[in-house]
């Protein structure tokens, strides 16, 4: 592809899309539209900074004006959207944002790229990509099937209800517009990047700190662990050959509880840093939030078998990896903590 608008560009996964989109040669050009909100840091793409075919655009995706310019100035290839709020903890203190950004902020990018489909303005084999997440289908018993896409809706957070009323946007968008739209649903990512808040990155850094591993309930609420760099390869896959109007299930093949993903981390650090084992000393159980699921789970054989795609990374070898990507850039998780990634955004000395 020559030109990929991304919404959400500064964030975990979008951040690491476009870096392989670019690294790959997949694309030639990316615009990177973003609100640079919390989860949004420039220190994520800072290589890109001076390379000319990377363009960062700070703006809002209910910007309805500002989308239509960028969408009429670039006249990408694809639109790939990763812009979300996408904490559940922070969905339960405040559902209002993740319904402004992730339904209304999808229903604007939608209405823009219908006008300037309709006006003859973007190309003819242009794509809409929309990136959702497993957690649209509720909770799995553990002897139920993997989620699949033909799994009903049955979200249970404000935030998997935002992403499911957003996907149904989508899909209509598709019968009722002729909008040339796709859908991805993944479970959960991991891997360099990702906001300290998430399970992986705060047992690393607080295990690494000496501080307390808070884990939910009893430990067992099982996840399906999709290395970051993989889903990025299967939204390539997609937007290369999937389907237009059809959704496609990226799963990673590794379920585990989180006690299961703490205790790992814990032996991977005994490893790595003896002098402060054993780290799951500091495991702490705490109580559980208000409507946790039990278990996701992907069966992604559509998106095997009709576009050859599958994890290159098994668990063992991903979590290793992030491990020490985080050991190595402490920095990165310094700037985090500190707050100064915001600070440059602002001004603010």
């Amino acid at each position: 592809m020559k030109t990929l608008l991304v919404t959400g560009g500064l964030g975990f996964i979008g951040s690491n899309f476009i870096r392989g989109s670019l690294n790959s040669g997949f694309c030639e050009r990316v615009l990177n539209l973003d609100k640079q909100t919390y989860a949004g840091n420039p220190e994520n793409l800072v290589e890109f900074a001076r390379d000319s075919r990377y363009e960062f655009v700070l703006g809002d995706i209910r910007d309805a004006k500002l989308v239509s310019a960028v969408l009429e100035e670039s006249k990408p290839d694809a639109l790939v959207n990763f812009a979300a709020e996408s904490h559940v903890d922070r969905s339960i203190d405040g559902p209002e944002p993740f319904v402004q950004t992730n339904v209304l902020g999808t229903l604007h990018l939608l209405e823009a790229c219908r006008g300037h489909i309709s006006s003859g303005i973007m190309k003819k084999d242009f794509r809409f990509l929309h990136v959702s997440t497993d957690e649209v289908y509720g909770s799995l018993d553990l002897q139920d099937q993997p989620f699949c896409e033909k799994t009903p809706y049955a979200p249970n957070s404000p935030y998997s209800a935002s992403k499911a009323g957003a996907d149904h946007l989508v899909r209509s968008y598709y019968h009722t517009f002729g909008i040339p739209t796709l859908t991805t649903n993944c479970s959960n990512n991991y891997g360099p990047y990702q906001f300290p808040e998430k399970l992986i990155p705060l047992m690393i850094l607080n295990a690494i700190e000496g501080t307390p591993l808070p884990i939910y309930g009893d430990g067992g609420n099982v996840r399906d662990w999709l290395h970051v760099e993989d889903h990025c390869s299967g939204i390539r896959a997609v937007l290369q050959g999937g389907r237009l109007g059809e959704t496609y299930c990226i799963g990673g093949n590794s379920e585990r509880t989180n006690l299961q993903i703490v205790d790992e981390i814990c032996g991977l650090l005994d490893h790595l840093r003896p002098e402060k084992a054993p780290h799951a000393d500091l495991k702490t159980f705490v109580q559980d939030r208000p409507g946790h699921d039990r278990r996701y789970a992907i069966d992604f054989s559509k998106i095997r078998d009709e576009l050859g795609w599958g994890p290159s990374h098994t668990f063992e070898q991903g979590l290793a990896l992030t491990v020490d990507w985080y050991l190595g850039n402490l920095g990165w998780c310094e700037s985090i903590a500190s707050g100064n990634y915001q600070r440059e955004r602002l001004g603010v000395t």
